[in-house]
């Protein structure tokens, strides 16, 4: 389980062990892997005590390799969210995403190839940056920042938003006799998004249901706390954007409705 993931659960990470598996071991790759899954560990105030390296020639052509990890981390039983605790005219909050994350890449890599652009070219929405390296921005941790909202009460659900996007995620954190409303307004599309829709002819919805868009974790919050834990939050380096509410479902209706789609590129 990631960190953000944890979370989301109200638990605190304490270690995080890899998995790093190649046809031949490539010191300096793996010096240059293991120090970012450090420096995420450091983000998220987790240990990383360990994990295993695999040389499996034959199974990988040169340069690949697979890498795999998972966090442990712990809570006071009566502070685990395991159950749905948001209601009706609870607001949603959005965090800022810094960049696509680690989800839809299979669908970055054919808008990619369709563009005709090498992952060393500069990338036409990042300035002074290559396309891959602009493509894989390391995901944001968020761990602490929601941490202290956590403490601070009024926090009734969180959501990583991860594959699924904004259309699946969000109903993670609420019951399903409740649904959310979401301006996409609320916030701008973020440069990376609007080439990836307009370059690879992705409709707005379909580019909701698979990438960020720009918001990278959800939180639903008491009405009367929603202030207080925007300025904790933002305090704790997070931009902060007041997204949408939580009303009663209507059958039959959809869990998230996207409001303002249709001033997304597509």
């Amino acid at each position: 389980m990631c960190v953000n993931d944890l979370v989301v659960q109200g638990a605190e990470p304490l270690f995080f062990l890899d998995y790093y598996a190649t046809g031949k071991l490539d010191v300096e790759a793996a010096r240059t892997v293991v120090a970012g899954i450090a420096e995420g560990c450091r983000q998220s105030g987790a240990a990383l005590i360990g994990g295993e390296t695999a040389e499996m020639p034959g199974m990988y052509t040169d340069g690949d390799f697979d890498l795999a990890g998972f966090s442990v981390g712990a809570a006071e039983r009566e502070n685990l969210i395991l159950e749905p605790r948001a209601e009706a005219g609870d607001v949603i909050l959005g965090l800022a995403a810094s960049g696509v994350h680690s989800n839809g890449f299979s669908l970055v890599r054919r808008i990619v190839d369709r563009s005709g652009l090498g992952w060393d070219d500069d990338a036409p929405f990042a300035k002074g940056q290559s396309l891959g390296d602009a493509l894989l921005t390391p995901t944001r941790i968020y761990v602490k920042s929601c941490l202290a909202a956590l403490a601070s009460g009024g926090v009734t659900g969180l959501a990583h938003i991860t594959g699924g996007g904004l259309l699946d995620n969000p109903p993670r954190s609420f019951a399903k006799h409740l649904a959310a409303e979401i301006d996409v307004e609320s916030w701008t599309l973020p440069p990376v998004f609007k080439w990836l829709a307009e370059t690879g002819g992705v409709p707005a919805e379909e580019l909701a249901r698979t990438f960020n868009c720009g918001i990278g974790m959800t939180l639903t919050v008491s009405a009367d706390r929603a202030d207080a834990v925007t300025e904790i939050l933002t305090e704790a380096g997070e931009t902060v954007f007041r997204i949408g509410i939580l009303t009663d479902r209507a059958e039959g209706a959809p869990s998230v409705t996207l409001q303002g789609l249709g001033t997304w590129p597509a």
